[in-house]
């Protein structure tokens, strides 16, 4: 199999994995909030293909994608998340704090911008150890508002922790737009601020993110220094729920406009890292790919 083959068929198990939770959150099925990420999934098997062995990742509430990614397995998340002692944590952590230290997501936080305060320190303790790894932490664009964001950089800029923060970037905040609620942060001249390298991506392309954050992982480990990519992306799943009118993003609970498919596709566009796939392979080859994997899926959860 080749590599774009495992990246297609890593995106859409995330996806259809993801799909079933819904399925079961429209019916009523958790006792826990779970923000699911429908539209993240390029970025996540990018950051877990580009992990080694000594690496640790750190993430945000949104953290249902890496964690599927890093697992390789299905049943126990859900398990996690219908809070049954199979879980992956043994239902302890429900959803937003969800960790599995055995493949490398060292904690996940369900504080606002604290994932960054978190990596700053595990960073420096790598670096003390004289370790391999890298410190890699996942914040969403409203984190970067956050007096946690600056301060982590320069802490680890000062004390050359090997660290890469991914900024996943949907343009919104809850229910309100990011351009109608503050201005624009320039993450580009933050991280020139303190000499931290820094890339910018789009088009959910899971091939060329696989590429981009391997070779940012790599300088990170060389250098020594931090560095940022910011990663603009679409939360799909999304319906109009406000009273005015007003075009609500999806942010949390169940996705009631998304149903269940072997084809997963949500949206023709590149806002859609399953139709990204489409500059890949063909769409009868990614098909074949998908009802296969919903059906190791079905089984895995039977």
């Amino acid at each position: 199999m080749t590599a774009s083959d495992e990246i297609a068929q890593e995106v859409l198990r995330l996806r259809l994995a993801q799909m079933l939770i819904n399925e079961r959150y429209k019916s009523g099925h958790f006792k826990i909030p779970i923000h699911l990420a429908m539209g993240h999934e390029a970025i996540a098997v990018a950051v877990s293909r580009a992990m080694t062995e000594d690496d640790c990742l750190v993430l945000p509430h949104r953290n249902v994608h890496y964690n599927l990614a890093r697992a390789g397995r299905f049943k126990p998340i859900l398990d996690e998340f219908l809070l049954n002692s199979s879980g992956l944590a043994g239902a302890r952590l429900g959803s937003m704090n969800l960790a599995n230290p055995r493949d490398g997501v060292l904690y996940s936080s369900s504080i606002l911008g604290n994932a960054l305060c978190v990596a700053a320190g595990v960073g420096l303790g790598l670096r003390v150890k004289d370790s391999a790894g890298i410190v890699i932490v996942v914040v969403g664009d409203g984190a970067i508002e956050e007096g946690a964001f600056a301060e982590s950089l320069v802490f680890m800029r000062t004390y050359d922790v090997s660290g890469l923060i991914v900024v996943e970037n949907n343009g919104w905040s809850m229910s309100t737009t990011v351009a109608q609620r503050r201005c624009e942060i320039h993450l580009d001249r933050m991280a020139a601020a303190v000499e931290a390298d820094y890339a910018r991506i789009s088009g959910n392309d899971p091939c060329a993110y696989a590429t981009t954050v391997a070779d940012m992982r790599g300088q990170v480990a060389r250098n020594h220094r931090p560095a940022v990519v910011e990663v603009e992306l679409s939360t799909l799943g999304d319906w109009r729920a406000d009273p005015d009118g007003r075009y609500i993003n999806y942010h949390a609970g169940p996705a009631p406009t998304v149903e269940l498919q072997p084809w997963p596709l949500l949206r023709e566009s590149l806002e859609d890292p399953v139709f990204a796939l489409l500059s890949h392979h063909s769409e009868p080859s990614l098909r074949r790919m998908a009802e296969e994997q919903l059906a190791r899926l079905r089984s895995e959860i039977a």
